[in-house]
């Protein structure tokens, strides 16, 4: 498959709320789902966040996971007032879509393709539950949101 990620398939939504609590309530009632458990980002032990190229131990936030389809979620994403791409989002734009995300396989070629066509890494980690890692590409220039890349390794 041609492209800069080798895959076309959009597997997440992800939106910047200021309280993932009543936002959640909100969705579950629209969808008529099932209020989904929050989640934290985890311990930075773990995730081991950069964000512009630097650790980052403090960035965290609080998320909220709807199955959308077969292969689609939505994601909400209260961050916890540190430096964060969550934060600067929420900072400067205010709630809304922050990212569409692609599962990816090498992530670390991949992020470099990127970064050759222009697209900066500005925030990476592992997962809090350590079964992957993700990246944000700055895009809101040429696509209007930041494309995550998520590799989630086999067990």
């Amino acid at each position: 498959m041609a492209g800069l990620l080798q895959t076309n398939a959009i597997v997440q939504v992800g939106l910047i709320v200021k309280d993932v609590e009543k936002t959640k309530q909100k969705w579950a009632a629209f969808l008529g789902v099932p209020v989904p458990p929050t989640i934290p980002a985890g311990d930075h032990a773990v995730t081991q966040t950069k964000y512009k190229g630097k650790s980052a131990p403090k960035a965290s936030c609080l998320m909220a996971f709807f199955d959308a389809g077969p292969n689609m979620q939505l994601e909400l994403i209260q961050p916890n007032g540190e430096k964060s791409t969550w934060q600067d989002f929420l900072d400067k734009k205010g709630e809304g879509i922050h990212h569409i995300a692609f599962h990816v396989n090498g992530m670390k070629k991949i992020i470099e393709t990127c970064e050759e066509a222009g697209l900066k890494c500005i925030q990476q980690g592992n997962y809090g539950d350590a079964s992957g890692e993700y990246a944000y590409l700055e895009g809101t220039k040429d696509f209007k949101c930041i494309i995550e890349l998520l590799e989630s390794y086999s067990k």
